[in-house]
């Protein structure tokens, strides 16, 4: 079982503005390295204070950073044709998207999956199924709202989904942890979602 989780971090409300990229890679079902970058934003040097509130990352932290598209040089042939998986992946896979627009980038050939959406099949019932809530019902320590710490949480909390309905191959995961995967490819995306049960049929009487 290999994948890669990601997390991004943005400088302002615009989704085409990461100032931090985590990957955590998964390795024959164990987390074998985690990485991440700092990014110069294509907003620099405005950041918005709200989202320094979040994650604490100033414009002089990435003044000698690299821009995304030099980032993405590195990061293509880690991500192209591999599983990737994000904690509200909405977010953080319509940041790639529109981050690569706006260097007119062309999108990887990728699968993806969203572990809230898996999270809710798996534990149904829970109050809340934000990253921090579910890392602290599971045990998972990390400092939330960093884009390295984030990635290694997701991969944590998906190794632990992936125990407990026994899915132990890429080719089980849609069915056991009940998702159709997303996919990215070169001009356009199509989004991940959750399976959906088949309504028993209803007998009629003769």
């Amino acid at each position: 079982m290999d994948f890669i989780t990601l997390d991004f971090e943005t400088a302002t409300a615009e989704r085409d503005s990461p100032c931090e990229i985590g990957l955590t890679f998964v390795r024959n079902g164990q987390i074998a390295d985690t990485l991440a970058w700092l990014i110069k934003p294509n907003s620099y040097p405005y950041f918005n204070s709200w989202n320094i509130a979040i994650h604490g990352i100033k414009p002089k932290d990435v003044q000698h950073s690299p821009t995304f598209d030099q980032v993405w040089q590195e990061l293509r042939p880690m991500l192209q044709n591999q599983l990737i998986i994000a904690h509200n992946a909405s977010f953080d896979m319509s940041v790639l998207r529109a981050t690569l627009n706006t260097y007119g980038l062309p999108f990887p050939e990728l699968n993806y999956a969203c572990s809230v959406q898996f999270s809710k099949q798996v534990w149904q019932g829970l109050p809340q199924y934000d990253l921090k809530s579910l890392c602290n019902r599971h045990g998972i320590q990390f400092k939330h709202h960093r884009a390295a710490a984030d990635s290694y949480a997701c991969a944590e909390l998906t190794l632990r989904a992936l125990a407990h309905t026994n899915c132990s191959c890429l080719d089980d995961f849609p069915e056991k942890l009940k998702i159709n995967f997303g996919q990215l490819f070169e001009g356009g995306y199509k989004a991940s979602s959750v399976k959906k049960t088949p309504k028993p049929k209803r007998a009629f009487p003769f």
